[in-house]
């Protein structure tokens, strides 16, 4: 836990310490700041995440059904989740390819990932509040 709290600090520090994400001058400026922007959607999402898979296994828990042979709801969850990872991060890299190799190229993904990830974020939230 400490090694990971270790790690977020220092990726949140720029590597140029002139740099700043409220006006990003040059491209690897905007490139490194679009990815703290993913960086925290992605620790928001994750930390969503834990709370939506634990109402999910209390659902599972719950649950009282001798008909019903479908999956449960954690491993529901769990399911469409890895097929969304999987769409978020190829469907970015696809918007990556409009700069395909350029210096545009990461901010471009990064962004999409941003988006895409704050987007499932109030899904899984919305999960827990039906």
């Amino acid at each position: 836990m400490i090694v990971t709290a270790i790690a977020m600090i220092a990726a949140a520090i720029p590597p140029v310490p002139e740099w700043n994400c409220d006006d990003p001058q040059v491209q690897q400026e905007m490139n490194w700041c679009a990815n703290q922007e993913y960086l925290e959607a992605d620790a928001a999402l994750n930390a969503q995440w834990k709370k939506t898979a634990a109402v999910m296994k209390l659902r599972d828990e719950n649950f009282e059904s001798t008909s019903d042979d479908r999956p449960g709801y954690f491993d529901t969850l769990l399911a469409a989740q890895r097929a969304w990872l999987t769409y978020r991060d190829t469907h970015c890299r696809s918007e990556g390819y409009y700069a395909r190799g350029g210096s545009l190229e990461p901010l471009l993904v990064a962004t999409c990932k941003t988006e895409l990830t704050e987007g499932r974020t109030a899904q899984l939230a919305a999960l827990v509040e039906i």
